[in-house]
């Protein structure tokens, strides 16, 4: 299928490419690759056909929102939507001179789950096939943005985490000592209650197959952080699996953070989520996280 659109796209064209056997190559120089419409063919060739879309969910991220797109892997990236959740800053005067196309900005703050339910409506609504949130925070490398979504390609998994716990990464990168102990309790009881092994569920790195949205229903999620637990419940209850990968971290004074009282807050509500769960799976609750989309 894909090389014969890719004949169909050649003979359209003004320059040197012949299709030949697979043992050769493709004779085709640099420069015209990005003077033609079928450059940008090779690059969704690439990924399997697939649409990629980065979300960037946003507060207060003018200082750093520049120098996490420029790192977006564009060869393979498709759009970027940019949610801006009532910033108190300029986040999106910069969006807008960094030349995103989709940008959203909620009259009134809606809570970090709130933005990621903006970020995923409007993704799908542009035809994205696959979907990975990235904090514009600088936090999380954009440079494992290729691996992760040649994982949802390839259809190794239709979900990946790019987790600080898998090797040294938090602690290395600044992650305050007592929420990486949080961090681990809380991942350990998870584990046993959901009857998983992640390294990580408070990652806010992650990529989705929008496969993923049409069997769980984020809207029935909170607004607040816990959203990401939840979400994360819902795909175990639907029967998928989670990859993970290694991902270093960084926490400076521009990256966003929660404080302790609103850590603790979430931590009730990363343990809520995970008895309801487990009281689903035996058949003793009815909660409505968990009714299918």
């Amino acid at each position: 299928m894909g090389s014969k659109l890719l004949a169909k796209n050649i003979n359209k064209l003004n320059c040197p490419i012949r299709l030949i056997p697979k043992s050769q190559k493709i004779t085709l120089t640099h420069k015209q690759l990005q003077t033609t419409r079928i450059y940008h063919l090779f690059l969704r060739l690439m990924i399997k056909g697939k649409k990629l879309v980065i979300v960037l969910p946003a507060y207060n991220a003018a200082k750093t929102l520049e120098q996490t797109y420029r790192e977006i892997p564009f060869d393979i990236v498709d759009e970027v939507v940019l949610v801006d959740d009532n910033s108190r800053d300029n986040t999106v005067d910069v969006g807008t001179h960094l030349g995103i196309k989709h940008i959203v900005r909620h009259e009134k703050n809606k809570g970090y789950g709130g933005n990621q339910k903006s970020c995923y409506t409007k993704a799908l609504s542009i035809g994205a096939d696959i979907i990975i949130m990235l904090h514009p925070d600088y936090q999380y490398t954009p440079l494992l943005i290729e691996s992760m979504a040649y994982m949802i390609a390839n259809d190794v998994y239709p979900v990946v985490y790019g987790s600080r716990i898998l090797g040294k990464g938090a602690l290395k990168g600044g992650m305050p000592y007592y929420k990486y102990v949080a961090n681990r309790l809380l991942t350990l009881g998870q584990n046993i209650l959901l009857s998983q092994k992640l390294s990580e569920y408070h990652t806010g790195y992650r990529a989705f197959s929008k496969e993923i949205f049409t069997k769980i229903n984020i809207q029935a999620n909170s607004d607040d952080f816990v959203f990401d637990n939840e979400m994360t419940a819902q795909i175990f209850y639907a029967g998928y699996d989670i990859a993970e990968i290694t991902c270093p971290t960084k926490y400076f004074d521009d990256a966003s953070s929660i404080n302790f009282k609103r850590s603790s807050i979430y931590g009730l509500g990363v343990i809520r989520v995970s008895i309801q769960y487990r009281l689903q799976k035996w058949g003793l609750g009815n909660f409505k996280i968990f009714k299918a989309s």
